[in-house]
């Protein structure tokens, strides 16, 4: 079989390599993983299970104690664990350079300690204590909880009526 083209233009276009499918493309795209020729609807990583889909994705790993990412693109066979105390071991962790939770408030940039901490008790998101009314952080059911809190004050206040 020929590589592509027809009889009139033998060199224009070439088959899909998608062990199904074969079709003669025009305009056809080389996988930079396996270097294979595809047509549009098999040209993806994914449409054509392309066994070197990740040789091009960068892979880090995340420090808890100082919140740094630490890249293992290359460090195949590696454990994640070990790279991990490469990292403690090597004085460039700084424990002191981990982010602080801040109020997810927009334009808070209030830390959230152990003292100034609040968790709302309809969102159960946790606010600066500046911002720990519903009303406050534009709380996803606080409109509702204000409502059912009316009608209970209306149902006491009939009871004594």
């Amino acid at each position: 079989m020929a590589s592509g083209g027809t009889e009139a233009f033998p060199d224009l276009g070439k088959h899909c390599q998608h062990r199904d499918c074969n079709q003669l493309d025009f305009l056809p795209f080389t996988c930079d993983g396996c270097q294979q020729v595809f047509c549009l609807e098999h040209r993806s990583y994914k449409s054509h299970s392309c066994p070197k889909s990740d040789h091009n994705s960068r892979k880090v790993v995340v420090c808890e104690a100082c919140s740094m990412s630490i890249e293992t693109t290359g460090n195949v066979g590696q454990d994640k664990k070990a790279i991990l105390q490469k990292h403690l071991k090597s004085g460039i962790c700084d424990p002191t350079k981990k982010k602080k939770p801040t109020c997810p408030v927009k334009r808070c940039k209030e830390v959230l300690t152990f003292s100034n901490t609040s968790t709302c008790k309809t969102c159960h998101i946790k606010v600066c204590l500046k911002h720990r009314f519903p009303a406050d952080h534009a709380c996803s059911r606080g409109a509702s909880a204000s409502v059912a809190n009316g009608l209970w004050n209306n149902r006491f206040l009939a009871a004594f009526g």
